[in-house]
C-alpha cells in the first residue's frame, strides 16, 4: 500500500482505495476480511506505508446455472468481465425466463464469482454486458462506464441530433414508457453513420438510464427502431428491435487503465444493413 502518512485502515480505504463505509462493514463480518501481511487487522488499527493490505469479498454466482447457455467472452480480467450478450436472452430470471439468463449462464461459467451487472440490457438488445466479479469492482465502475449503442431505424433521419424528452410509465402498464411531462428527465444522443436503400444506421449515447430510453425517443421523434413492435417499428427486415451495444470504456477498478471493448452489429442488423429491399437487384 502507498499512503502520506500512518492513518487507521477505514482512513487508508476510504481515502485511497474507494472502500465504502458499508462495504467496510461487511467485510467485518468476514472472518478473514481484513489481513495486513497474512495477520487478521482491524479498521482500527494503523497502517502504513509498506504494508500488504488484503481484502476478501466472498462472492458467488446467486443464480441456478445452466451450462448449455453460451454467451461470447470478449473481455475478462480478475475484477471484469464483458460479455457479448445474444438477442432473445434476458438478464436476469422472471417468471417467463427461469434458467435461460445472462445469470443462469454465468452461474455455470463463472460459480466462484459474484455477478454484479453495471450496464443491463433489454431482453432483444444484443452486444455487451459489463459484469462485475465483486462488489468492489462494482463500486468502483458505478456512474464510470461510458457505452455507445448503434440501432437501425427507418430513412429519413440526418446528421446529428440530441431528444431531451422526460420519460414515464404509459398509464398503468408495467412495461410500456412513454414522454411525460411528470416523467424523470432523459436525454439521448445520436448520429448518423450511414444510409442503405433499407434503413439508417445510428451512433447513440445516453447521459441518463431511463427504462426503455433509446426506443422511446427514437420512437418520439418519427423513427422507431426497426424491429421494435412494441413502440411502432418497421418489422419486415427483423423480428427482435435493432439496438446493439457496441462499445464500453471503463476503468481497471484495482490499475485505473482505461479500457475499450467493442463487438460487432449482430448478424441480423448486419443483413438488414445490406438489405436491398425495394431496389431492384
Amino acid at each position: 500500500m502507498q499512503c502520506d502518512a500512518e492513518m487507521t485502515l477505514e482512513a487508508y480505504l476510504r481515502k485511497h482505495a474507494g472502500i465504502s463505509a458499508h462495504m467496510i462493514k461487511r467485510l467485518k463480518q468476514v472472518p478473514d476480511g481484513m489481513t495486513r501481511d497474512g495477520a487478521l487487522i482491524r479498521s482500527i488499527d494503523s497502517v502504513r506505508n509498506g504494508d500488504c493490505i488484503r481484502l476478501h469479498f466472498p462472492e458467488a454466482a446467486a443464480q441456478k446455472p445452466n451450462a448449455a447457455l453460451s454467451v461470447p467472452v470478449v473481455y475478462d480480467s480478475p475484477q471484469i468481465l464483458v460479455c457479448d450478450k445474444p438477442a432473445g436472452m434476458p438478464v436476469h430470471p422472471s417468471m417467463l425466463h427461469r434458467d435461460d439468463t445472462l445469470a443462469n449462464w454465468y452461474a455455470a461459467a463463472y460459480p466462484e464469482s459474484g455477478f454484479h451487472l453495471i450496464n443491463r440490457l433489454d431482453r432483444n438488445t444484443s452486444g455487451l454486458c459489463v459484469i462485475a466479479k465483486t462488489a468492489y469492482a462494482a463500486n468502483a465502475l458505478r456512474s464510470r462506464v461510458e457505452k455507445r449503442y448503434f440501432a437501425l431505424v427507418g430513412n429519413g433521419l440526418t446528421g446529428s441530433g440530441t431528444v431531451d424528452a422526460p420519460i414515464g410509465r404509459l398509464r398503468d402498464s408495467v412495461m410500456l414508457r412513454c414522454i411525460r411531462a411528470d416523467g424523470r428527465r432523459a436525454v439521448t444522443h445520436y448520429h448518423v453513420l450511414r444510409e442503405t436503400p433499407a434503413c439508417t444506421l445510428l451512433e447513440l449515447s445516453l447521459e441518463t438510464g431511463r427504462t426503455h430510453q433509446i426506443r422511446v425517443h427514437l420512437a418520439h421523434i418519427g423513427y422507431p427502431l426497426l424491429g421494435d413492435e412494441l413502440y411502432g417499428g418497421d418489422c419486415s427486415l427483423m423480428q427482435a428491435h435493432a439496438l446493439h451495444c457496441g462499445s464500453v470504456t471503463f476503468p481497471e477498478p484495482l490499475t485505473g487503465c482505461i479500457q475499450t471493448v467493442t463487438a460487432p452489429l449482430r448478424q441480423e442488423m448486419r443483413a438488414a444493413l445490406n438489405s436491398l429491399k425495394g431496389q431492384q437487384t
